[in-house]
């Protein structure tokens, strides 16, 4: 076991996958001679030289085309998006070129590309460089959509995507790109956890927490407040939220009766809307509750200074959970 940050991990499943494969090459705005704005490519262009991993202009559009050629060609390009609020130039490529193509070509051709996304909020930063776009790419047929919560998942499913031969949505929670956890790097990547599931990190009686990247540890730090006043929380780390993995989500709320969904996307829309709906399809009479979302706003991202009012933070989490519960909350008013 090694200790390494998320970021870390990340950059060792990168050269895992570049030593790997003589297929696999990264590409991007400042990935190369800078390392990246969070140098999570540190060193690998000085491992692996400039034709495996590329400068790029700033141009992302311009970044997904020559993806595409290159998988054309029979490359495994990973592509990364510099921050989440500059993808939206990609859009078109993304969703008409690299979804489609497989299809579009009968099953002839193959679009094994991973875009790499710093994603979401929680580091002061300005305009356009804090965003959650995932939803847009979820409901994009043709795509997968990823995100690690912690160094070991980061490692992994980096990997699995980078091998997958279905393009790879991979948003990473920058604000735990810092946070440290053991990483196994011995380990056979054909052992590990398959990369379309959920897994059950907290186990729980009472209620499910389901979210993904950058708040599960709110909900994990929820589920310990919880417990505290005699609520047993079951968290769930979607890790995929294309396909979602339904099966885990519906084992634990047949067990539970309740679910709360949480993630710093707007309310509508979102991940925590299709969760919603498809456990009311397939498990309506099960639940206790109406499913609770502890979202962001329906607002364009507000201002670095405004920010803790506007992510799922750990009372709103309890506030929902409490929802959930049929205990005083925010909506009914405290008993005193």
């Amino acid at each position: 076991m090694t200790t390494l940050t998320l970021a870390k991990a990340i950059n060792a499943g990168l050269r895992t996958a570049l030593a790997g494969d003589d297929r696999v090459v990264l590409m991007g705005e400042d990935i190369g001679t800078l390392g990246g704005v969070y140098r999570v490519t540190d060193g690998l262009q000085t491992e692996f030289g400039p034709r495996r991993v590329m400068d790029s202009p700033l141009a992302e559009s311009g970044i997904l085309g020559t993806a595409v050629g290159m998988a054309y060609r029979g490359y495994r390009p990973v592509v990364e998006i510099q921050f989440d609020g500059f993808i939206y130039p990609a859009f078109d490529q993304i969703v008409s070129q690299v979804a489609r193509m497989h299809y579009r070509t009968g099953g002839a051709v193959r679009m094994p590309i991973t875009i790499r996304v710093p994603f979401a909020g929680g580091i002061g930063a300005a305009e356009h460089h804090s965003d959650s776009p995932e939803a847009y790419f979820a409901h994009a047929a043709g795509l997968r959509v990823v995100s690690p919560s912690d160094p070991q998942d980061a490692y992994t499913l980096i990997q699995q995507a980078i091998a997958s031969d279905d393009p790879v949505l991979y948003f990473e929670p920058k604000r735990r790109y810092h946070v440290k956890g053991e990483v196994d790097e011995t380990a056979p990547l054909a052992d590990a956890r398959p990369m379309g599931t959920a897994r059950v990190l907290v186990p729980g009686t009472d209620v499910t927490v389901v979210t993904y990247g950058g708040v599960v540890q709110v909900a994990r730090d929820a589920a310990i407040a919880a417990a505290d006043e005699g609520v047993s929380v079951e968290v769930i780390d979607l890790r995929s939220l294309s396909p979602l993995d339904m099966d885990t989500i519906i084992a634990s709320v047949r067990k539970t009766g309740r679910l709360v969904v949480s993630h710093e996307a707007p309310l509508s829309g979102g991940i925590g809307a299709e969760v919603a709906a498809s456990i009311t399809e397939r498990c309506f009479y099960y639940l206790e509750h109406a499913p609770v979302r502890i979202t962001g706003h329906d607002i364009p991202y507000p201002a670095a200074k405004l920010e803790g009012s506007h992510l799922p933070d750990l009372d709103r989490m309890l506030d929902g959970i409490d929802r959930a519960m049929d205990r005083p909350n925010s909506l009914t008013g405290v008993e005193d």
